[in-house]
């Protein structure tokens, strides 16, 4: 009798081999997938953090922006306020002319605080944005504008009232204007190169922040218009309601 013996395949030759093959490929295989896996969420992860930290820096850029553009507004008032008093000095039949509209030359800055006081006040944006020089020169920046709203707005403010340049030529020409002056282009000049630094550090070139300028204002004017159409329709609603509030007491008052 012919007796046939089957040799199992885990034990023929070369097996062992192939099995360790396959055990390192799907090894491999295992661990590429992994690292995609996580490697893909970390870099999701920084895009992330690069386009928030890019939003609050660009947020803060144009607020800065904007409060220069207000400053070096009122400094150029303040010296056309000084050229006024040179004409009424040369000539004080002037005065009459110029008295009506003193109180136009004094400076006066409008500006919200909501950007400073988020950017300020929140630890978490300050890590996101992740440069403390940065952070530095901005909080310097707002000190800055705040010191010339108090020191140059408003002590200028007093100061002429407290003067009445309107009751007379004289009290007009003693004023002193230059100190105020000074005082602003100071800020003014410090205020430029705090935002001239920022926008160095952080890599924002004319061109971006001008986009971004074109991109908040065509957002306003929307939203203005918005809140416009909104507010039509409010007082259009009030405005029935009163109609017919009228015409029911009209009704029930000439029963």
């Amino acid at each position: 009798m012919n007796i046939k013996l089957h040799t199992p395949k885990s034990l023929k030759m070369g097996s062992g081999m192939s099995s360790l093959k396959q055990f390192l490929l799907s090894l491999f295989a295992t661990t590429v997938s992994i690292a995609l896996t996580f490697g893909t969420a970390a870099i999701i992860d920084y895009n992330k953090k690069q386009k928030e930290k890019r939003e609050i820096v660009m947020m803060v850029m144009y607020d800065m922006y904007n409060s220069l553009e207000s400053i070096a507004y009122n400094d150029s008032t303040i010296l056309r306020a000084m050229q006024t008093q040179l004409q009424i000095a040369e000539d004080t039949t002037r005065y009459d002319m110029f008295r009506e509209i003193v109180y136009l030359s004094v400076p006066s800055v409008e500006y919200t605080e909501t950007t400073e006081q988020i950017f300020s006040s929140s630890i978490e944006t300050i890590n996101t944005v992740g440069n403390v020089l940065f952070t530095e020169n901005v909080a310097e920046f707002y000190k800055y504008r705040q010191q010339y709203k108090t020191e140059v707005c408003e002590a200028m403010f007093q100061d002429m009232q407290k003067c009445d340049l309107t009751l007379s030529v004289k009290n007009m020409l003693r004023f002193q204007y230059r100190t105020y002056a000074i005082l602003s282009g100071g800020i003014k000049r410090t205020m430029q190169r705090l935002f001239a630094q920022c926008k160095q550090m952080m890599d924002v070139s004319d061109e971006e922040l001008d986009a971004y300028l074109k991109e908040r204002k065509q957002m306003e004017e929307e939203g203005m218009a918005d809140e416009q159409h909104e507010r039509i329709l409010y007082m259009k609603k009030v405005n029935q309601l009163q109609n017919d509030i009228d015409s029911a007491k009209n009704r029930r008052y000439n029963k």
